[in-house]
């Protein structure tokens, strides 16, 4: 099974470059970042994973994750390089189709793009999205994007985005684009990923949790006629989680095929927790 690292690319955490460097050199498939543009003062939405509904601090302190992936490329050359998640009904296709495409062409095609639709219904709306549907809004950018990235000639109408024909350069180097990995545990998310994605992301989901949803992505994708060995299963863990060898194979023998750690939140302990983790894990 593949091994990948998450930092939140604060300013605690350090440059990304340096510890994408080094997750790389100690062995590591992946490295990833996370996506908080903007964290509302004041909202009412809540976040059963956080005491009291609210997010830490460090969440309003995250970099942009196409800069700090930037970075991570320019001093690599194997680790792929994800976004855990980037927020679709946050950005516009049309751009954020141009930064995908760069970002993989320059990295010679080591993007993943992992893609959420959001949970916080104030920072959503400031972004522009239109929270009771941005599933629907993150399906229309998505099929938009995929124009930009595979027509010379591209033109997308939808509800919410809608563009007369354009040329956008340059193409992703993977083709015909990055891996569009999707998380949540809800049958319509399984029917998303069949329909347009091509992996599902499920974050700090139990064991059973796992299994089952395996299970079902395979039944749906051998109805729709597409080659479920095609769509990875990558499960991303909470901060103290995936740090055994036994959980990493009972991961394993529920179907994941990629799992991603967290790192701690400070430069030092980071770096050092990469050498520990790789020599007990790779």
């Amino acid at each position: 099974m593949k091994l990948g690292v998450l930092t939140f690319a604060l300013e605690s955490c350090g440059d990304p470059a340096i510890l994408a460097k080094k997750a790389e050199e100690v062995g590591f498939y992946s490295f990833w970042v996370p996506e908080h543009p903007v964290v509302p003062v004041d909202y009412s939405t809540r976040y059963p994973d956080f005491p009291e509904g609210k997010m830490p601090e460090p969440y309003s302190h995250i970099a942009d994750l196409f800069v700090a992936l930037a970075r991570a490329s320019a001093v690599t050359s194997t680790i792929k390089l994800g976004t855990g998640v980037c927020l679709i009904p946050e950005r516009n296709p049309l751009l954020l189709a141009k930064e995908v495409a760069t970002l993989d062409y320059y990295c010679g095609g080591r993007f993943l793009f992992g893609i959420g639709a959001g949970w916080l219904r104030e920072e959503t709306e400031i972004m522009g999205g239109d929270f009771p549907h941005r599933w629907t809004q993150t399906q229309e950018s998505i099929l938009a994007m995929k124009e930009l990235w595979t027509q010379e000639e591209s033109e997308y109408h939808g509800r919410y985005y809608d563009f007369p024909a354009v040329r956008s350069f340059p193409k992703p180097a993977q083709k015909p684009h990055p891996p569009i990995l999707l998380g949540g545990t809800s049958r319509r998310v399984f029917q998303r990923i069949v329909e347009w994605g091509d992996g599902w992301m499920p974050v700090e989901a139990s064991l059973d949790e796992i299994k089952r949803g395996r299970l079902l992505l395979l039944e749906l994708a051998a109805q729709a006629g597409r080659d479920p060995n095609s769509l990875e299963v990558l499960a991303f863990s909470g901060p103290q989680n995936y740090r055994d060898r036994d959980t990493l194979r009972a991961l394993e023998e529920a179907g994941v095929d990629h799992a991603v750690l967290f790192l701690a939140l400070e430069k030092r302990v980071a770096l050092a927790e990469l050498e520990e983790l790789a020599g007990n894990l790779l």
